[in-house]
């Protein structure tokens, strides 16, 4: 195993321990500052918006963990996950609303610079760029050999 793959799967082991670890803060003890980062404009219940991406950031961080073969399709599915919450971020900032320490519009400004690298490092740690081709050839449910 090379350096750069060595790399990639750590990055990936730890992108999906953090994306467990939160969609389970999601499910119990960071629930109401999730809340604050539900746009005042979604026509949902914030709880419910707050449980449902959090069981969703359970399922692709165990799927970035222990489906390697699926790589690319889950970095794909994770770097938009990322993009689709970015406007709760947003909200966060727009609305000022203090959650998880960001209790000045400074702080919460720059959270909103995190967001592009997680998804960079989605989609670098799967390697979902750099093999997109992948896609392209998944048929009949089996998914393509990991690249080594």
């Amino acid at each position: 195993m090379d350096l750069d793959h060595l790399a990639r799967v750590v990055g990936r082991v730890l992108l999906g321990a953090f994306l467990t670890f939160s969609g389970t803060g999601h499910l119990t003890f960071a629930r109401a500052d999730f809340q604050a980062q539900v746009p005042s404009w979604v026509p949902l219940d914030a709880d419910l918006v707050v449980v449902l991406s959090g069981v969703v950031e359970v399922l692709l961080g165990l799927a970035l963990v222990f489906l390697p073969r699926w790589r690319v399709l889950v970095g794909w599915v994770t770097a938009a996950f990322f993009v689709a919450v970015f406007p709760g971020n947003v909200a966060q900032y727009l609305e000022g609303r203090d959650a998880f320490g960001l209790d000045s519009d400074t702080a919460r400004l720059v959270r909103l610079f995190f967001q592009p690298v997680l998804v960079l490092w989605t989609l670098w740690s799967t390697g979902a760029w750099r093999d997109r081709h992948q896609l392209a050839r998944v048929s009949g449910g089996r998914a393509p050999a990991p690249r080594r």
